[in-house]
């Protein structure tokens, strides 16, 4: 049976389309190819366009491709769609959570990671907080990989 999981920002250009290029290949080098990862925003400013150049260039420079990125809008019924929907800070998290309780904050996932941290936007800043995104996105997907393997067991 599938596993879907989507992974929610502000405008879907940044940090919820580099934790999407990332899981995809955590996922796949924890064995788990049959799970579905998705992003999208709260906001719908961005619809239809690529991933922000910054974050897209963060990610080239370590080996990954998000070059098909386009940005979309989350949609209430989409929380019927997924197993688990999570966002990158605390005002998404509030967003989402006036649809449906279903969700979680994505750093929750990263062992390290303090109770409630966020991923911060990196949009207003220099290439520095990309890295951070990436670093921080890194992190959380391998603890999110071990926890759907875990979900997952007979």
């Amino acid at each position: 049976m599938t596993y879907r999981v989507c992974l929610v920002c502000m405008g879907n250009i940044c940090r919820s389309p580099m934790a999407e290029v990332v899981l995809r290949r955590t996922l796949a080098d924890h064995g788990l190819d049959d799970v579905v990862v998705e992003s999208a925003g709260t906001g719908g400013w961005h619809v239809g366009e690529p991933m922000d150049e910054r974050a897209l260039a963060v990610l080239t420079a370590h080996g990954y491709d998000g070059s098909s990125h386009r940005a979309r809008q989350f949609a209430r019924d989409w929380f019927d769609r997924f197993d688990l929907v999570l966002a990158m800070d605390s005002e998404n998290l509030r967003a989402l959570r006036r649809m449906s309780d279903n969700v979680r904050l994505f750093r929750s996932f990263d062992p390290n990671a303090p109770e409630g941290a966020e991923v911060p936007d990196p949009y207003y800043g220099g290439p520095e907080g990309f890295e951070e995104v990436l670093r921080q996105v890194k992190a959380a997907s391998e603890g999110l990989a071990k926890y759907i393997a875990e979900q997952r067991r007979p």
